[in-house]
């Protein structure tokens, strides 16, 4: 059940992968290191979930781990699909398009951080409809993650792109950096300095979409993934990420101190005017220049917008 997660627990696909922040490269992870952390926080499920992981003389298998990725992300991409994630997705970033036409002449990059098998940026790619003058670029530390990314751009026939990268040190910069489901997993600092990343970018804006936690959102995801999720760690971790996630103070607050070059508020955070959370909120942040003509161009959405400041 989902109580019996710890809301203190990393979640598995965090602890069972590990790259060099910077070379990039994957480092060995011990099974039985992976198997003793989630035992001292009383994670059960997780340590089950860890134990049946193959393994190469004490590490874990990279191939196995990696089999075990690509089908989560795989059933989170239907997931994705059913919540119907591209449109909101595009209907954040046609009026930042927008503003950023008046603004600037050159290519409009857009970079989805933590892309994964690349899910928002071939949908994009294939239904975003956002101009010839947009580049799609997903990247991710994981090499197999992008190469399946890679590998379903190809068979859609899709105009983006996919590198494994620091999202903050691409040779050709972004214009606007994109995220789904990322924020939870920075944890203390690192969130911090997430941020902070963003003011030594020349990026426009940002759009960071996460789960938004509620007093159902434990449950509602718990029985949402055990009615539609096969793989184990797919279903912790999903409940994980309910409990983790951010509430919109926190997320503003990191992002007006840290991000303090863009002027920062919460998108889509009620369905409509009712007292009820939407499962996705996004913290959203725009240069000075930018923002008013960004608010014109959200025409009747900017009620789903909080005061920017």
């Amino acid at each position: 059940m989902w109580f019996s997660i710890p809301s203190d627990s990393p979640e598995i696909s965090d602890e069972i992968a590990s790259f060099d922040s910077a070379t990039l490269q994957r480092l060995p992870v011990t099974k039985q290191q992976v198997v003793s952390r989630f035992s001292e926080l009383g994670n059960r499920q997780a340590v089950r979930v860890a134990r049946n992981i193959a393994e190469r003389d004490g590490q874990l298998d990279p191939d196995a781990v990696d089999r075990i990725l690509i089908t989560s992300h795989a059933e989170m991409q239907r997931i994705s699909e059913e919540f119907q994630h591209g449109h909101r997705v595009r209907e954040l970033l046609v009026p930042l398009l927008q503003c950023l036409r008046t603004q600037f002449s050159t290519r409009i990059r857009i970079v989805d951080i933590g892309c994964g098998t690349g899910f928002v940026i071939r949908w994009l790619a294939k239904q975003g409809r956002l101009g010839p003058d947009v580049q799609l670029t997903g990247v991710d530390f994981n090499h197999a993650l992008v190469n399946e990314a890679r590998r379903l751009a190809s068979i859609e026939n899709l105009d983006c792109r996919f590198e494994v990268a620091n999202a903050f040190s691409l040779s050709e910069p972004a214009s606007i950096f994109l995220s789904t489901g990322v924020l939870h997993h920075f944890r203390g600092e690192h969130l911090l300095r997430f941020f902070d990343e963003h003011n030594r970018s020349k990026a426009a804006a940002f759009v960071h979409f996460d789960f938004q936690p509620s007093v159902f959102a434990p449950f509602g995801s718990w029985l949402f993934h055990t009615i539609r999720m096969r793989e184990p760690l797919a279903k912790h971790d999903g409940v994980l990420s309910a409990i983790r996630a951010y509430d919109q103070n926190h997320l503003l607050n990191v992002a007006r101190s840290k991000a303090s070059d863009f002027r920062c508020a919460m998108y889509s955070s009620r369905v409509w005017r009712l007292p009820l959370s939407r499962v996705f909120h996004a913290v959203l942040g725009i240069r000075e220049p930018l923002l008013e003509s960004f608010i014109a161009a959200l025409g009747r959405r900017r009620i789903r917008i909080g005061a920017f400041q």
